[in-house]
Parts: structure tokens; sequence; C-alpha cells
């Protein structure tokens, strides 16, 4: 038994005890209870929103991120989408806690230069938050390691738009959505949709989600008859089916909202580089490297996504002992591989929801976006090697990854427009 397979096996971390297809069972039942309104760690989050084709119109839209705040206007033309007078800044929230209050004038403050363009606005806010049929979004819960103070139970669309008319500004129409259906919608909009049976939207980045559409009278919580879609957000980030190792117990523990996230702080990049800083103590204490190794690697700096996927390639390891670097590299795209693990699992568990994904020639488009499947050079040929085997293989079904570069801001502006 090698070191790196003894340590993640002695502290339940193996990647190779997850089965994607296996787990993908226990998450569709977990996805169903959560369609019943029965309580469950998938609240399954109808969106109200629906998709379509958009030849022309324009939306001021906000990206309310995990670590970024962006703002821009977005054209649509029967040639593609411009964007416009985009600002990014660093979200409210992070480093020093805002009031509620203070996120909403920022965020009107954002958009103000932009109100003399459009009537319709796109607020894509990634956070939890329960989508009313007005498409105004009841904020659950910030998380990220970002602080609002107050919001919980707070409207965002509301808030805005009482914010834009104290400051003069009326008869504005605001579409709440999150960042997943923004990514779906936006990949939509961008790709032939008779390629597809169907879109799923993901994010894998600073925090971990999917959605999907799910015909309305599945949706058993709304009582809804017909066979019209709905874009379902699951809140995958919040289910704890899959067992955690002792790295993530400890993590949660000592996370702003310990209990929860399970899922997400399995997987998301904002957690992948804690763990392995812990992974990295521990193994100190258990004589896997020496101590000089990881001081060496501690007092290069912060151990995020970024400095782990440079670990996992065997990169920025020069400067400690030959005989600690095969357990640094492995460790690290352990947890990448781990990651992939459980979002193949997410995958495929929204295919044998929608029972899509049965034939070959028009497969399940998974717009993906966000920064593990973007830039790590392990994460995305690892879920795609593992979505071949598991959901071609064991499942029998037809999907393909489709990594979409900001697709948020369009998939925001196409939901104003077309909602």
């Amino acid at each position: 038994m090698d070191k790196v397979y003894e340590f993640l096996k002695n502290h339940l971390m193996l990647p190779q005890d997850i089965c994607p297809s296996d787990e993908a069972v226990k998450m569709l039942a977990e996805m169903r209870r959560g369609l019943k309104g029965e309580v469950c760690s998938l609240p399954m989050i109808p969106t109200y929103l629906k998709t379509g084709k958009i030849d022309s119109g324009c939306a001021a839209v906000i990206d309310a991120g995990g670590t970024n705040f962006r703002s821009a206007l977005v054209t649509f033309t029967e040639n593609g989408y411009k964007t416009e007078y985009l600002s990014k800044k660093k979200m409210p929230g992070i480093g020093e806690a805002v009031e509620w209050e203070e996120f909403i004038s920022f965020a009107a403050d954002s958009i103000m230069p932009l109100m003399e363009y459009t009537d319709r606005i796109g607020f894509c806010f990634s956070y939890s938050a329960d989508i009313t049929p007005e498409i105004d979004g009841k904020v659950r819960s910030v998380d990220k390691e970002v602080v609002i103070n107050n919001s919980a139970g707070k409207l965002v669309g509301s808030s805005l738009k009482e914010e834009l008319e104290r400051r003069g500004v009326h008869g504005k129409k605001i579409v709440v959505l999150n960042d997943t259906a923004a990514v779906l919608l936006g990949g939509a909009s961008l790709l032939d949709n008779s390629r597809y049976e169907t879109f799923i939207g993901q994010v894998s980045g600073t925090g971990t989600n999917t959605c999907c559409p799910v015909v309305a009278k599945e949706i058993v919580k709304l009582g809804l008859s017909g066979d019209d879609e709905i874009i379902i957000n699951t809140e995958s980030g919040m289910y704890d089916g899959i067992a955690m190792g002792e790295f993530d117990k400890i993590l949660d523990a000592g996370s702003l909202n310990p209990g929860s996230k399970h899922f997400e702080k399995m997987t998301a990049g904002v957690y992948l580089g804690t763990l392995c800083s812990l992974m990295l103590s521990v193994g100190c204490k258990e004589g896997f490297i020496s101590e000089n190794t990881l001081e060496t690697l501690q007092n290069a700096g912060e151990i995020d996504g970024a400095v782990i996927d440079a670990w996992s390639m065997g990169e920025n390891l020069s400067e400690i002992s030959a005989k600690d670097r095969p357990f640094v590299q492995e460790i690290s795209r352990a947890l990448f591989e781990r990651s992939a693990r459980c979002m193949c699992a997410n995958l495929a568990a929204l295919m044998l929801l929608t029972g899509k994904g049965k034939n070959a020639d028009r497969p399940v488009c998974v717009c993906a976006e966000g920064s593990l499947v973007q830039k790590s050079r392990i994460y995305r040929p690892e879920l795609e090697r593992l979505m071949e085997k598991y959901i071609g293989g064991s499942l029998g079904l037809h999907a393909v990854l489709m990594p979409v570069e900001e697709s948020t801001l369009p998939g925001a502006a196409a939901a104003a427009i077309l909602n």
C-alpha cells in the first residue's frame, strides 16, 4: 500500500470510495423528495424560468457572484449578443460584513447609468434563495464566506426596485435568478439547440451547483399540470448524501455555516485549498512529509485551488525535498478527482430525473462554467473521463460537457427578456 493511498484511506478521503453511478441513484431519490416538497437536503427550487430563442432584446444585468460583482448592458441581435458598459468590482461582504441595505444600494449604483437604455433587469444572485412566481428571489442564506447581515427573508428584486424608485427610476421589470440558471440560459442562447435533447447548467468554481428543466407536472409541490418545462435550481451544494471524510468534517466545523453545504464543501474551488492545507498538516504529524516541507509550502502563500492545481501537475514543488513531492502532488490530484466524482454523480442524477440522454445523436448538453471546469488542468479531463465511464458506460446515457465562458451575463439578460 503506497503512502498516499494509506493516508487517504485512513482518513476516509479516497476518491475511489465514491461511485458516481451508485451515488446518482441515491441523489435522484433526494431530488424527487425535493420536488414533492418533503424535508430533504435538496430544495429543488423552481425558478419559474423558461427557455426560448431570442432574436432581439436588451437588458441591464447584475451578477452578484461568490467573488466578484459585475454589471453590464447586454443586447441580443440575430447575430448573437454584445456586452457594453461592463463593470467588475469585489463582491460586497467579502472580508468585511455589510448590511442588506448597503448591498442593495451598491447594486443600484452599478446599474443607474444603464437605466436610460432598457426597462428590463436580470439580477443573477448566486446564493440560496426561493424564487417566487413573480420571479423574485427570497433570500435563504448568503454564504461562500460572504457576509451580508439581515439578508435572510429579503426579496432581492423588490428591494432593488424600491431603491431605484427612491432614486426616481420607475417602471423597471426585474427578474431574479441564480448563477447556475444563468449559465444554462446563456449557454443555450449561444449553442445550436437542434443538436441537443436538453440542457443542464453546471457551476464548478467558487461554489458548486446544478440546474435543469423539469416537466411542470413532475414538480409535485407546485400542483401544476401540463408538459411545459420549468428550470429547477437543485441547490446541489446543500446535498448531504455522500459520506464526508475526516478533513471534510474538520473544514465544516470551522466554516461560517457548520452543518450545511456538505456537497459544496467537498467539491468547490473555494474549499479545495483549505482541505489540502489540512491534509498537509496532518500528513506532517503522521510522518508522511517533513516539517521543512510543510513550512516551505505554508510560507509560499495562500493555498487555494490554483495552487493545488499546479501541485497536481508537479509544478512549484522544486523547493521541497524530492521524497515529499509525490505525496503533495497526489493528495492534490485526489481532491480534484473526488470533486469530479461527486459532480459526475450529480449530472447522472439529473439525467435520470429528466429521462433524457438516451439518443446518442442528440445528447444532453452540460453547459459548465466556473474556475474548476475552465481553469483546472485536472478537473475537466477527469470529469469527462468519469462521465464516459459512468454516465455512458454504467447508465447507457449520452452527455457532452460544454464549458461556456462568460455565459452568466447573457443568461441573466435572456431571463429578463424571455420572462
